[in-house]
């Protein structure tokens, strides 16, 4: 599968499990390995970046930004063969007070 075809199928996935969710997708010549998207759900935020298997290589900068991203809120790589851990992280770490 191609990774634009996951990313896409993730993004309905998405929607269905946070309905009021803003999803951007990134632009990635802004800066260098940044996620592909970010999460807004009320206040709460979180980003991805979308792989389209386990074994698909990784650019510079993108465990990086990961990482940092990750330290403020919730940030994560995600690929077919972990997408259902990575949704129940998320899926806690957006879950709001209201």
């Amino acid at each position: 599968m191609k990774e634009n075809d996951y990313q896409a199928k993730l993004i309905k996935k998405l929607r269905l499990l946070f309905p009021d969710c803003v999803i951007q997708k990134n632009d990635s010549s802004y800066i260098q390995g940044y996620p592909d998207i970010t999460i807004f759900y009320y206040d709460r935020w979180a980003a991805l970046e979308v792989k389209r298997d386990a074994n698909a290589s990784e650019r510079p900068n993108q465990q990086y930004w990961v990482d940092t991203l990750n330290q403020m809120s919730y940030a994560s790589v995600i690929y077919p063969e972990n997408e259902t851990r990575v949704l129940n992280e998320l899926q806690h770490a957006l879950r709001t007070s209201r």
